[in-house]
């Protein structure tokens, strides 16, 4: 089975389309084509089937997914394991505009000579993403762990209180106020569609509770673009946004980032990595995440108890 056939096979899956696929292996979308195509005739099956904004795995490529995945792990550590200690330092971000992102960006301008590799495992759950960090792939991740505690060999540490925000257009009842308090949004309900991971939909169904918020998390997500363009027309849409989150819109949408207070809601992500991990960036990085969140936390927020 070839290598790069699998690599790209696994690349089509968490983009959902060829041509993503293709821009993330640097290859064209014709080449990423013809390794599929030659994966499938080398199984006889087909992988995915075609859908109006992409592709979707078949039963075939469903059941072949985790395999493909323990493949490339399995190359990543036969690899490393002739390369030691010169490998990238591999930080998952989750997502390239969430806090998680800013604060490598702000550590690497302070580090400008280490060899860093960004990744986002975006379509991973928690349990897959500590699975990637078990393997040794990927040297840390953030995740809330949220009801779970992690496997033996990984630690754990909380480091990022994201402080909510509340996202609105010109023409929401609340978008020329200068903070918002909990209370106050008890009235207006909150958007946030397109959530399939666990963890951010517990959070937020225990912020809910906790306050007498409405959360609507049901929906499809048609992408953080579309999200913006339906809050610029709005009077009544609002969704959170972290403090340490990153979005660009058009001027003409005028968009509101207001501070939510009385308490302030985080979102609170722990760095996981591996103890017996010896990439010597790694240490650094984990100190830098200590100091930056002991000089940056404060007493005025909420935070569910699981957190705590």
């Amino acid at each position: 089975m070839e290598l790069d056939a699998v690599r790209t096979f696994v690349a089509v899956v968490e983009t959902g389309q060829f041509q993503a696929a293709a821009d993330d292996l640097g290859i064209t979308q014709q080449a990423a084509s013809k390794r599929v195509a030659t994966l499938e005739r080398e199984l006889g099956v087909q992988l995915f089937t075609r859908i109006a904004r992409g592709v979707r795995l078949t039963v075939d490529g469903q059941a072949l997914l985790p395999h493909a995945r323990e493949i490339l792990r399995a190359a990543e550590r036969a690899t490393a394991a002739v390369t030691p200690g010169r490998r990238a330092l591999r930080i998952d971000v989750v997502s390239r505009r969430i806090a998680p992102s800013t604060i490598l960006y702000a550590f690497y301008q302070q580090h400008p000579d280490i060899e860093l590799d960004v990744v986002t495992l975006t379509n991973f759950d928690a349990e897959s993403a500590l699975a990637e960090i078990g393997s040794g792939t990927v040297d840390a991740t953030f995740r809330s762990l949220r009801g779970r505690s992690v496997p033996n060999g990984l630690r754990s540490a909380r480091v990022i209180d994201d402080r909510h925000e509340l996202l609105v257009g010109p023409r929401h009842p609340l978008a020329n106020t200068k903070t918002v308090t909990l209370a106050e949004l008890t009235d207006h309900p909150i958007w946030m569609p397109g959530m399939s991971d666990a963890e951010p939909i517990g959070y937020y169904e225990d912020l809910a509770t906790a306050f007498g918020l409405t959360i609507d998390t049901i929906g499809p997500m048609f992408g953080i673009e579309a999200l913006l363009a339906e809050l610029a027309d709005s009077t009544r849409l609002a969704t959170f946004v972290g403090e340490g989150s990153r979005y660009l819109w058009p001027e003409s949408y005028d968009l509101r980032r207001i501070p939510v207070v009385d308490p302030t809601p985080v979102y609170p992500l722990s760095v996981i990595w591996r103890a017996d991990n010896p990439h010597p960036v790694l240490a650094n990085f984990l100190d830098y995440l200590h100091i930056r969140y002991r000089t940056t936390s404060t007493a005025d927020i909420w935070a569910p108890d699981w957190a705590r």
